[in-house]
């Protein structure tokens, strides 16, 4: 049922003889195993071998974390290993994805509000070269959602924006670079996130549009990477009730995610868009999966339906369990469990793993030297200046200089691991610029005072800058201002006292909750490349090049007012 030396495969005929000689020698019990990509929480070799390695995982992904680390437990799994692994990574937005020291080059967005899909090529590059050094050879990216829907909380800036012919020049030039580094994309989130307002994390999303309105839009997309040979598709917890009425006239009136609808993966997914390549579910951790039906008949329901491979655990031994016990009870076919495993056998042969002796698979430590290199760099730097989006600036606030207003009153909104590192940079460059900076601290409400003179006579100009980060398991990516009975603290009262600017570090649809403010930028990323040229941008020393990939006024005419 596997044509393995078609598109995504294309096996040579040794390649071929390495895959069927591998899964026939393989036990149930392998099998069983190759279907998992747990997420690894330590890098013990205890812990690798008998939580991992003891359950005949065909592939795994760690959060990202210190390079040499990162490498050196890849290295180890990759050489203890009877079977090569797919080792993934969220590399969406630079080397970072894997390991803390490699380049942040900017969200999927940000490369696209530079207008030039040599963006998105370069974001590919840089995030799966510094990849494949730390030792993965499976990108979960790129990211080929739509952003059609600005009160979306997960969408956002990962994708490239709203246009559909865009978002798939940019995920080709992605595959692009990928492909040239010898590793695998996922293209994600099939049927596709971003027409509603929630997070699949949650709950179950819903892709809302008609047969013909997701052919044109999110088809097409999946169709141009498929025809394109990209070897994998990462199936999101996302219903497409329109495509699942289509294929079954039967279907329930029940929201059933597409990781357990066999009429999306095998009538959509490989039947209409003839994909032939390997599937994974995204996280079925997410209550998107696990609100579907009980996890005993979920988990080998999953590969039944026609995922190949199931990424993340509740608890690892208790999943491989369910998924033997559901093959003994019949909800798992031989046929699905061979054509399965046939795939991500397949997969690994067409990287070359197969080819490679264990301990050259993962590169060498000295290699590690590569990641944040000078070209790198000098790519996100080009990125960042290219990127930041003067939205509007209706009372020519901008340029900013210490002589018009020397004290800012700074506010960072978000609270997020990353605002400390974020009011950090923004103060150190306002200060060398020669601007006071007087960082904001919440009021004690017992002492403060809220009146106009004495706010004039502390500040000279307020700078918001907007850290409120795109983040799992949230309904809303909305900021909630402290307020004393109307009177303040933090919310934007002063407009017209003194200038005001807003800065948004991520959400590019802030202008919404802060429509009064009358200077706003959109940078996408808050990376140190872009804090550096937006105070550049501000400074009057460059100009404002980026061109918002999505409507930052969502649909709104009065925001631009």
């Amino acid at each position: 049922m596997v044509d393995l030396r078609a598109n995504p495969f294309y096996l040579d005929d040794e390649a071929v003889k390495w895959v069927e000689n591998t899964r026939e020698k393989m036990t149930l019990e392998e099998k069983i195993g190759q279907l998992f990509v747990p997420i690894g929480y330590s890098s013990d070799p205890g812990y690798l071998q008998h939580v991992m390695l003891d359950h005949h995982i065909g592939g795994i992904m760690y959060r990202c974390g210190d390079s040499a680390e990162m490498q050196a437990c890849h290295r180890w799994l990759q050489e203890h290993s009877k079977i090569p692994l797919l080792i993934g990574a969220n590399l969406e937005a630079g080397g970072d994805g894997i390991a803390v020291d490699g380049t942040s080059y900017g969200k999927q967005m940000q490369a696209a509000a530079t207008g030039k899909v040599e963006s998105a090529y370069r974001l590919g590059k840089i995030s799966c070269s510094e990849g494949k050094i730390v030792g993965c050879n499976w990108a979960f990216a790129p990211v080929v959602d739509i952003d059609r829907n600005w009160r979306n909380p997960i969408t956002n800036v990962r994708t490239y924006g709203s246009n559909p012919e865009f978002v798939l020049q940019c995920g080709l030039a992605y595959k692009k670079a990928a492909d040239e580094e010898g590793v695998a994309i996922a293209a994600k989130h099939f049927p596709g996130d971003g027409c509603d307002e929630v997070d699949q994390h949650i709950l179950v999303s819903v892709n809302d549009l008609s047969c013909e309105e997701w052919d044109a839009t999110y088809g097409k997309i999946y169709k141009g990477l498929i025809d394109d040979g990209a070897l994998t598709v990462m199936v999101g917890h996302i219903a497409q009730p329109a495509y699942q009425k289509y294929f079954n006239p039967e279907f329930p009136e029940k929201l059933i995610p597409a990781t357990l609808s066999p009429e999306l993966l095998q009538g959509l997914l490989r039947g209409k868009l003839g994909f032939n390549g390997l599937i994974s579910t995204d996280s079925t951790c997410m209550v998107g999966f696990t609100v579907a039906m009980k996890r005993e008949e979920a988990v080998p329901y999953s590969i039944q339906a026609g995922c190949d491979m199931f990424l993340f655990n509740k608890d690892l031994d208790e999943d491989f369990h369910y998924m033997l016990d559901g093959y003994k009870k019949g909800i798992l076919t031989e046929e699905r469990l061979e054509e399965a495993v046939t795939r991500i056998l397949a997969a690994k042969a067409a990287l070359g793993l197969h080819k490679k002796a264990k301990e050259e698979i993962v590169p060498a430590a000295e290699e590690l030297s590569f990641l944040r290199n000078e070209t790198h760099e000098a790519w996100a730097r080009e990125c960042a200046d290219e990127a930041v989006t003067l939205v509007k600036d209706k009372e020519g606030a901008l340029p900013i200089s210490p002589a018009k207003t020397k004290r800012i009153l700074l506010e960072v909104l978000g609270d997020y691991p990353s605002s400390s590192r974020v009011e950090k940079k923004w103060k150190e460059l306002l200060e060398k610029e020669g601007f006071t900076v007087i960082p904001y601290e919440r009021e004690n409400f017992e002492t403060a005072k809220f009146d106009v003179h004495t706010f004039l006579d502390n500040y000279d100009m307020v700078l918001y800058v907007g850290n409120m980060e795109n983040a799992s398991n949230q309904v809303t990516n909305r900021y909630q201002w402290f307020t004393f009975w109307g009177n303040g603290d933090n919310c934007p009262w002063f407009t017209a006292e003194v200038p005001v600017i807003y800065v948004s570090m991520a959400n590019p649809y802030a202008l919404v909750d802060v429509p009064q403010i009358q200077t706003y930028i959109n940078c996408y990323s808050n990376n140190d490349y872009v804090i550096e040229a937006c105070v550049e941008k501000l400074a009057g020393r460059s100009a404002f090049k980026g061109k918002s990939p999505v409507d930052p006024f969502c649909g709104k005419e009065y925001l631009k007012y």
